[in-house]
């Protein structure tokens, strides 16, 4: 096998030469206007969609900023988490990182070996949230027995429907099992009009190799009771990976299934439109739907040996930048996990609160009660698991996207895993030990 130390070497090279050539553009980015003197300014970068939901996270650090005159937090919508990590890469690297960084914690150990982070266990061991916080979250915030983000709220995918279609395609029970939401696709996949096409097909599936694509997939792989990391170390091709990749193979052969647009598989055109009538999605998307006047309800996904969820929802870290701004950015982590941070923005989004003296205030309770879907994915946090956050995810994400987008487009599940494999063991360093943070 070819040495990788210096493709490793050259990579390293021209990102730092990447960084200062962008250095300047994103450090005006994150400028902006001047703040008062004395005030403490604090950048933070995000990718929340869709539009509305930024407003209301905008909204709320206005009342933080409001209450706190000597801070300023400066909220940049800085593209979907794909087209955010060159960007906290480059910006890292370049020393110029954002103060607050809102990102999904499979980017945790990548942000620790670059010695990025403040760690926050001396913080979060007296925070009055950490008795408070849903335990299911404590895995994607711990690294090497350290804490290293905070999550700003949680959710997990389901299944969303249309009733009405369902309905009309004389499907009288949700399904249950794999077999029944195999069933139900095909069942509900149409030629309405007789001239052949399909016009409506029974489940829309994500194409692409991205993080989104992998996220909806890992339930399948979950629900078999299968996993993608065994003893710190990738392994892709495993008879549980197998038949959840097939799985998706089978709904694609049998012609029930539209496949999105590459990496576009968020979003809920086709869905909305009745073009499909199943999608895979969370709780996040409630305000969008309930805007549309449409028709909708949520499932659990359909278990094969076990009902399985993955704990999805973005976290919020603080860069090493100085005492004073670090200290700023945990008075705004406090405000996150307080109640009125987590109602108002489960309140606003559909997100499920972090915290679950949130969970059980009367406020959202009521909320609940108008919106029962959402007991769907409270009920999975439950069963819900991690992704890993190894140092090396996003290359491990990537190739196993790989594997799920090939096979989507025709490829058998096992040499699509089996090629994967080979990609991240040729990418996957030789210990998986090196994740203490270095010296800033």
């Amino acid at each position: 096998m070819p040495s990788i130390a210096k493709p490793r070497r050259f990579a390293r090279t021209f990102l730092r030469l990447f960084a200062v050539l962008c250095s300047l553009v994103l450090t005006a980015c994150q400028l902006g206007t001047t703040a008062p003197s004395g005030v403490v300014e604090l950048t933070l970068w995000h990718g929340i969609n869709p539009p509305p939901n930024r407003d209301v996270f905008n909204e709320l650090v206005e009342i933080f900023n409001a209450e706190h005159p000597d801070i300023e937090v400066k909220p940049l919508y800085v593209g979907q988490p794909d087209q955010q990590l060159p960007k906290i890469l480059t910006a890292v690297v370049g020393g110029v990182p954002p103060n607050l960084l809102w990102f999904v914690p499979s980017i945790t150990g990548q942000l620790v070996e670059l010695g990025a982070l403040r760690p926050l266990d001396d913080w979060f061991e007296t925070s009055p949230a950490k008795d408070q916080l849903d335990p299911a979250l404590l895995d994607g915030m711990t690294l090497d027995g350290r804490i290293w983000s905070i999550p700003m709220a949680t959710n997990n995918a389901g299944l969303f429907y249309r009733p009405s279609l369902l309905e009309a395609a004389g499907i009288t029970e949700l399904p249950e099992t794999w077999d029944d939401l195999r069933q139900a696709a095909k069942q509900l996949t149409q030629d309405l009009d007789g001239d052949g096409t399909i016009d409506r097909y029974g489940l829309l599936l994500p194409l692409g190799k991205g993080e989104w694509t992998v996220f909806i997939w890992l339930p399948f792989l979950y629900g078999t009771g299968g996993d993608i990391i065994q003893d710190d170390r990738p392994d892709f091709v495993n008879p549980e990976a197998i038949a959840a990749l097939q799985f998706w193979a089978n709904l694609v052969n049998d012609g029930s299934v539209v496949l999105s647009q590459p990496e576009r598989g968020y979003e809920l055109d086709d869905f909305l439109s009745g073009r499909v009538a199943m999608q895979l999605t969370g709780p996040w998307t409630l305000r969008q739907l309930e805007r549309t006047g449409l028709d909708y309800a949520a499932m659990s996904i359909p278990a094969n040996t076990q009902r399985a969820a993955v704990v999805g929802g973005e976290h919020l870290f603080v860069n090493r930048t100085t005492p004073k701004e670090e200290e700023a950015a945990l008075a705004f982590l406090e405000f996150v996990l307080s109640d009125r941070f987590q109602i108002q923005w489960a309140l606003g989004t559909g997100y499920l609160p972090a915290t679950l003296e949130a969970r059980n205030s009367d406020e959202y309770r009521q909320y609940v009660a108008e919106h029962p879907l959402l007991e769907v994915f409270l009920d999975q946090m439950a069963s819900a698991r991690s992704r890993p956050i190894v140092p090396n995810y996003t290359r491990l994400s990537n190739s196993l996207g790989r594997a799920i987008e090939q096979t989507l487009l025709g490829r058998d599940p096992a040499t699509a895993l089996k090629t994967a494999q080979e990609r991240i063991e040729y990418l996957w360093p030789p210990e998986e030990s090196e994740t203490t943070p270095r010296e800033p």
